[in-house]
């Protein structure tokens, strides 16, 4: 068993199927994922008064996994960056749309050099109801994308003329 935050972790082996692996809330809920050797994943909802019985049983694809994965990341480094500003004076985070006509559109991240030319950093990028977190240098940019700064108010205005101007 190992500890996350005040969250409690617990990993059981299942023989024959894979791994469990169980999170307690602090409020005594238990939820959890069971990894099958054969790559299959399950979101389990263990019911309140028996933890070895599932309430609610979801089967995941490696796509939903991944998406879950990132919307949960995501949510939790936005979170802890929202509350940076009372840890970094002068350090803010904003959602910038790539305009429609960017010389980035069907260009990688890479591209942009955001980081080496505003000192802003690009912590994920928003794309038809789905989070990219942590995006890559090789992340393709695309029309509609909103990428989530963080850095200065100037570093953030920068980027904004970067993402127009090119």
């Amino acid at each position: 068993m190992s500890r996350v935050s005040s969250v409690r972790v617990e990993q059981i082996p299942l023989p024959g199927i894979g791994m469990r692996y169980d999170i307690v809330t602090e409020s005594g809920r238990r939820i959890g994922v069971v990894s099958h050797r054969t790559g299959r994943r399950d979101l389990v909802v263990y019911d309140v008064g028996d933890p070895d019985t599932a309430s609610e049983q979801i089967a995941l694809t490696d796509d939903e996994a991944r998406t879950l994965a990132d919307v949960l990341s995501s949510t939790l480094t936005l979170a802890r960056l929202s509350g940076l500003p009372d840890q970094a004076a002068g350090l803010a985070t904003e959602q910038v749309s790539l305009p429609p006509d960017s010389p980035y559109i069907d260009r990688p991240l890479r591209a942009t050099r955001i980081r080496s030319r505003t000192g802003a950093s690009i912590v994920a990028v928003l794309r038809e109801g789905k989070v990219i977190a942590s995006p890559g240098p090789d992340t393709i940019l695309l029309a509609g994308d909103v990428l989530v700064v963080v850095g200065t108010r100037s570093g953030l205005d920068a980027v904004t003329r970067l993402l127009v101007e090119g």
